[in-house]
């Protein structure tokens, strides 16, 4: 099998490996009450998942100071309920088929190291680096000093994630996007933003990868690979909060 051209390849967790979102509706509307901001209305959740972050709160009014609080809540809650918080269906699958075409795999990401590597189980075996517990705009240094430590260049890593923030710190670090449309942020929306890769289910990251590798002239900056057509997601987001 021929080798793709990354060597690296970093995964977000929440909405990428693992399928939180049901978990954050169900908690989020209690945080806004302890902390004093805005609750999430049923027909919101459309136009929030559209949204970057530093959209989502503005419009929950949500002051900067508030943020490492909130976040630290969050770990507790998510650390309390990890148990709940399933991966998606063949993550285990895909990470083992990337880790056996020689692969070196990495997870930076906002929730804790403790509670990723208890979600994972034995999934996490073919992980060799985390960098984790970034704060909500803090991934451009925790995803940087993962790739530094590893020894791989930006340019041999691509970045998988699921939000308009996971792109903006690639772009920051200087690595390659890959986008899922799973997870919280609207498949449009990431599509919108160009992304190197555009993954409309797991399966479709490894076959993407041998595909890209398989091509003569390797990956192409400046087009989105898109897996089976248009992008669509395995399910959706817009559930009641």
């Amino acid at each position: 099998m021929t080798r793709p051209p990354y060597r690296l390849v970093v995964f977000d967790f929440d909405g990428t490996l693992a399928d939180s979102f049901p978990w954050f509706t169900s908690v989020i509307n209690d945080v806004a009450d302890r902390y004093r901001f805005r609750r999430i209305a049923p027909h919101e959740t459309h136009e929030l998942r559209g949204m970057d972050a530093r959209g989502i709160v503005r419009h929950l009014g949500i002051p900067g100071w508030k943020l490492p609080f909130i976040t630290r809540h969050m770990h507790r809650l998510a650390a309390r309920d990890i148990a709940a918080i399933p991966l998606f269906p063949g993550v285990p699958a895909m990470l083992a088929a990337l880790d056996g075409a020689g692969l070196r795999l990495g997870i930076a990401s906002s929730n804790r190291e403790s509670n990723i590597r208890q979600a994972l189980g034995p999934a996490g075996s073919h992980v060799r680096h985390y960098a984790c517990g970034a704060s909500l705009f803090g991934k451009v240094k925790r995803l940087g000093g993962l790739i530094g430590a590893a020894g791989f260049a930006p340019s041999e890593t691509l970045y998988i994630g699921d939000e308009i923030r996971d792109q903006l710190a690639t772009r920051e670090v200087g690595c390659d996007f890959g986008a899922v449309t799973w997870g919280y942020t609207r498949a449009d929306v990431l599509a919108a933003h160009g992304p190197a890769h555009l993954f409309p289910r797991l399966d479709a990251i490894p076959e993407a990868l041998m595909a890209v590798a398989a091509s003569p002239q390797g990956p192409e900056k400046d087009r989105t690979t898109v897996v089976d057509g248009l992008p669509k997601p395995t399910a959706s987001r817009d559930v009641n909060i």
